[in-house]
């Protein structure tokens, strides 16, 4: 998926599917990403318009940093991280950027639910999961947590 989203011709459009899958934001929240919200010294972006109203800090990967900081004009950056960008457009460009792949029915909003899982792959708590996706329903966390039995089995020995 990523190299099909590397050779599209939207060049925002690896680096975005990349944060969603370090970050488990959605993507309203990630085209509205903002520089002046993000601390990457602290590892965090604050959102501040989120899907049910309330605002929250997000823990960002070493991954996410890297991409940020690579990304980041030189100077105090301020305004959106993508500009001109909207949420239609990413759906186009990431549906445009799977036929090729031979993807077929992955919406943007599945690496959300992969993003998640990895999160639970990775060790975190459910608690840990819900501050960082912005859940406050435990059991609607758990319908995007789609866990790898072999890697459940690995860890039972």
């Amino acid at each position: 998926m990523l190299s099909a989203c590397a050779e599209s011709r939207r060049d925002y459009l690896r680096e975005v599917v990349v944060m969603a899958l370090e970050t488990a934001m959605r993507q309203s929240e990630l085209i509205a990403l903002r520089w002046e919200l993000i601390d990457l010294a602290k590892q965090t972006a604050h959102l501040v318009d989120t899907k049910n109203g309330d605002s929250r800090t997000v823990s960002l990967s070493t991954t996410a940093v890297a991409l940020l900081k690579h990304r980041r004009p030189p100077g105090r950056a301020t305004g959106q991280v993508w500009t001109g960008i909207t949420t239609e457009a990413v759906k186009q460009s990431f549906q445009r950027a799977c036929e090729p792949a031979d993807i077929q029915g992955l919406r943007f909003h599945d690496l959300r639910h992969e993003a998640i899982s990895r999160l639970f792959e990775r060790g975190l708590h459910a608690v840990e999961v819900a501050a960082i996706s912005g859940h406050k329903d435990l059991r609607m966390l758990m319908r995007y947590t789609h866990l790898d039995a072999r890697k459940l089995a690995a860890k039972l020995g």
